[in-house]
């Protein structure tokens, strides 16, 4: 079968556009980790060497876009898997598990983050009129559509204004007044993309989605007490069995696991940051036991707390 000489000449141009990003993003990040500008609220993430295991962490609501090789991602019970040209989207804090699977010091693994200010979407979906349009249809089912984490690839626009962003960190002084600007036609496009219907929902009022999102803010906030489904349920205005349903639709796991999740990631921070011993870790994020804490820390990071906190302060790779 012959291939479209268009569709041929699209791909060399995106191919050539992303070679030429590779090499602003690595000038910018010469070495491992990420680095933060905030100025146009950017992030460059390189990692030189594929990880041996699964990362944890918490995802902000944020793009992520990958220019060199490939990580895997695992939210509950989803696994997603993005390379070169394609990005994430992260609607709503969630608890994930991250492996860079494609790296090395000839090729590294190169992203760029973009973190989203949820009044940012809203404002301009309400400019937009509020309205869910968008040019290209879901071939998803409806359980991926309303979850909080989905993956797409880009388009030429996506990427060149992805690449004019990045490049503004060459020209600081027309920073402020061209970076909102281009951040804005970013965001413009996503939500012109497969993913702007899926992140509408969660930033018109009164929506389902939108509801689930106060529901882990609160979560968030107060992570460290007594779970009450009935209070949760109270505060996004849903039934109990509804709450449960939406919540694991958008997070791929239950709020009580969501709740465990986010202790345990900071008793982990706890313990990192603020040399905390795993007792007294485990009772400033709401376990009433140690033993218990400990078996819960090991199924999720795979060692006790103090091994697992030896092994990270050991690692000199460990990303942020």
């Amino acid at each position: 079968m012959s291939q479209d000489p268009k569709r041929s000449d699209i791909s060399r141009e995106m191919e050539s556009a992303r070679k030429k990003l590779v090499r602003t993003v690595l000038r910018w990040a010469p070495e491992e980790g990420m680095r933060e500008f905030s100025e146009c609220g950017v992030g460059l993430i390189r990692s030189d060497m594929a990880t041996a295991s699964c990362v944890s962490g918490v995802y902000e609501p944020s793009l992520g876009f990958i220019v060199q090789g490939e990580k895997v991602l695992q939210l509950g019970d989803r696994e997603i898997s993005y390379g070169p040209l394609s990005y994430l989207a992260s609607s709503v804090h969630l608890p994930v598990q991250a492996q860079v699977v494609n790296a090395s010091p000839q090729q590294p693994y190169l992203a760029i983050k973009l973190v989203l200010d949820p009044q940012e979407v809203t404002d301009l979906v309400l400019e937009q009129g509020g309205q869910a349009r968008s040019p290209v249809v879901e071939n998803c089912s409806s359980q991926e559509t309303n979850c909080g984490l989905c993956m797409a690839r880009m388009d030429m626009g996506l990427l060149n204004a992805v690449s004019r962003l990045v490049e503004l960190l060459d020209s600081p002084a027309d920073m402020p007044v061209l970076a909102p600007l281009v951040r804005k036609e970013i965001l413009y496009r996503v939500l012109r993309g497969e993913m702007g219907p899926r992140i509408r929902k969660f930033a018109v009022t009164d929506s389902q989605a939108n509801r689930i999102s106060q529901v882990i803010a609160l979560l968030q906030d107060r992570f460290a007490e007594p779970l009450r489904i009935s209070e949760l349920a109270e505060r996004a205005n849903m039934s109990e069995s509804a709450l449960f349903h939406s919540f694991k639709q958008v997070t791929r796991m239950s709020p009580l696991q969501f709740q465990k999740k986010l202790r345990l990631h900071e008793a982990r921070r706890l313990m990192l940051s603020e040399g905390l011993e795993a007792a007294s870790a485990s009772y400033r994020v709401g376990y009433e036991s140690p033993s218990h804490f400990s078996r819960e820390y090991s199924r999720m990071f795979g060692a006790p707390p103090r091994a697992d906190v030896n092994k990270l302060r050991g690692d000199q790779r460990v990303p942020a």
